[in-house]
């Protein structure tokens, strides 16, 4: 499957779009912001599926080059925090390699505004920047779970499990000739 060069396919279920202020931006993690990070917490029915911030840290620390962990920021104020991975393979995928996005925590009270959009849109140009063709993500299946979330932007599930998590691509449009 190939990733067109456009933007995600619209939103069928989101209510809202993503802030438009040229102050929201994704930022690189330096010694100066850490604590920012650390303090994104999800609504408390979330925990069971987003992994706390200081563990996709950790897994950026040992995986240089492969992890790409940035706090959402809009207007100087942390709203959320993700990481992305870039160019990995998994054991039985015959050489494929993928990139995608791990692990996207939005604040609990910043939820519904658009930085979870803005976050899949952020890595997916990234994705593409990079030479990617697919967006891959996983989630945990659950009530209060990301799967509406994921459904809304487009995407399926490939009927992969990564553990107890669905893996999923977006459900690419047809390029336009």
């Amino acid at each position: 499957m190939q990733w067109p060069r456009a933007e995600l396919p619209s939103c069928a279920r989101a209510t809202t779009t993503p802030p438009t202020t040229s102050a929201l931006r994704l930022e690189e993690i330096t010694a100066a912001n850490p604590e920012a990070a650390l303090g994104i917490r999800v609504r408390p029915e979330q925990e069971f599926a987003a992994s706390p911030v200081v563990k996709s840290l950790a897994e950026a620390y040992v995986h240089p080059g492969v992890a790409w962990p940035r706090p959402i920021v809009d207007d100087g104020r942390p709203v959320g925090f993700l990481t992305a991975f870039f160019g990995i393979g998994r054991r039985g995928d015959g050489g494929l390699i993928r990139s995608g996005l791990w692990r996207p925590n939005i604040q609990a009270g910043e939820q519904g505004r658009g930085y979870g959009r803005f976050a899949v849109e952020s890595v997916a140009r990234q994705v593409r920047d990079r030479g990617g063709e697919e967006l891959y993500v996983t989630r945990h299946p659950g009530a209060h779970g990301p799967e509406d979330f994921h459904l809304g932007l487009g995407f399926r599930d490939t009927g992969e499990r990564s553990g107890d998590e669905t893996v999923g691509v977006p459900a690419l449009e047809r390029v336009r000739k």
